[in-house]
């Protein structure tokens, strides 16, 4: 059975129920979330080995974090036990035409306090056949750059696949700040996810994807693409397209490039019960289908259904079983009760 590491912060989620606004819920609904611990527990569910390393806070909050993780399949016997705090984020959950929004309470955490030399990054990596990021890790601080650095290093020289989910956040720093260091970590990414933040320059040092037209589509990707695999050496590119009708009716699609061709899945329509989580979910099933040796088509069906099916699933983690992927795929317009 394959093996997959993840390394990132798990955060405590505190979501007002249905889609009350933050200030007139009066409990919040619990669980626990978070970019790579998301994918861990995704590719747990569909049936390979998963390891996440990270560091909670030596009490209640964490340990109950770390059991999430373990309930769901996780290997967690990398995991530190330290520092002040979990991470928070307060969730509000929006309809129709009212954005959901998110409040952030990370500052401080264990996670983001912590040091490169405190993880054994080659235990870590133990006959592991893949490791996984986001762009989220590396923008906590200076430091934890440099334990997502060393980390990608690591795992390449010890003959693992790595792949990164870029993952922009605005909280967390400046996008011409994400761009210059996102690019630094390409030199030891194999798969990567999105194809922003990355600085892309042509002979005149203009950044090549500011001249996207306003409303981009998958075409309008690929010479980009192509200028990604020539720079980085990238095995693999692919990116997620969503067309909002609603904020809880979009249509989902998506496109992977191996370098010598585009493959494009069918457009999903999806009424949505919950976003967040989504983009971990499709890199779950883009790592699955690649680390099990599937055709580049296959693999961005695969990986698309597991991105259309994580909206209809409360909560972070994408709680989807092989069989319900597959089953989805071969029939995606039967609505009728699984007896």
């Amino acid at each position: 059975m394959k093996k997959v590491v993840t390394m990132g912060e798990i955060m405590l989620r505190l979501s007002a129920p249905g889609q009350q606004k933050i200030q007139q819920t009066q409990a919040f609904d619990v669980v626990y979330g978070g970019g790579e611990a998301n994918v861990a527990i995704g590719l747990s569910q569909l049936g390979l080995k998963t390891s996440f390393v990270s560091k909670l806070p030596d009490h209640a909050l964490g340990y109950s974090a770390n059991q999430q993780l373990n309930r769901y399949g996780v290997d967690t016997e990398q995991m530190l036990f330290g520092g002040e705090r979990i991470g928070i984020y307060y969730l509000e959950k929006g309809y129709s035409i009212r954005p959901s929004k998110v409040i952030y309470d990370r500052s401080g955490s264990s996670f983001a306090t912590s040091k490169t030399d405190e993880y054994d990054l080659e235990a870590a990596f133990q006959d592991a056949d893949w490791f996984h990021i986001s762009g989220i890790t590396p923008a906590l601080n200076e430091e934890i750059f440099q334990l997502t650095k060393q980390s990608l290093a690591v795992a390449k020289r010890m003959g693992l696949t790595t792949s990164c989910d870029l993952n922009y956040r605005s909280s967390l720093w400046t996008f011409e700040n994400a761009r210059k260091k996102m690019t630094e970590l390409m030199q030891d990414v194999d798969v990567c996810i999105g194809v922003e933040p990355l600085q892309l320059l042509d002979a005149e040092g203009n950044e090549i994807k500011d001249r996207l037209p306003a409303k981009p589509g998958p075409d309008d990707y690929k010479e980009i693409m192509q200028e990604m695999h020539r720079k980085f050496a990238l095995k693999y590119i692919a990116m997620t397209f969503r067309n909002q009708l609603s904020v809880n009716h979009h249509q989902l699609k998506a496109l992977l490039s191996d370098g010598s061709g585009f493959y494009q899945s069918p457009e999903t329509d999806v009424e949505i019960v919950d976003r967040v989580g989504t983009g971990d979910a499709f890199s779950t099933g883009l790592v699955y289908s690649l680390v099990n040796g599937y055709e580049p088509q296959r693999a961005v069906d695969f990986a698309t259904a597991c991105f259309a099916l994580k909206h209809t699933i409360e909560g972070d983690a994408g709680l989807m079983s092989l069989a319900e992927v597959e089953q989805y795929m071969e029939n995606r317009n039967s609505f009728s009760i699984r007896r």
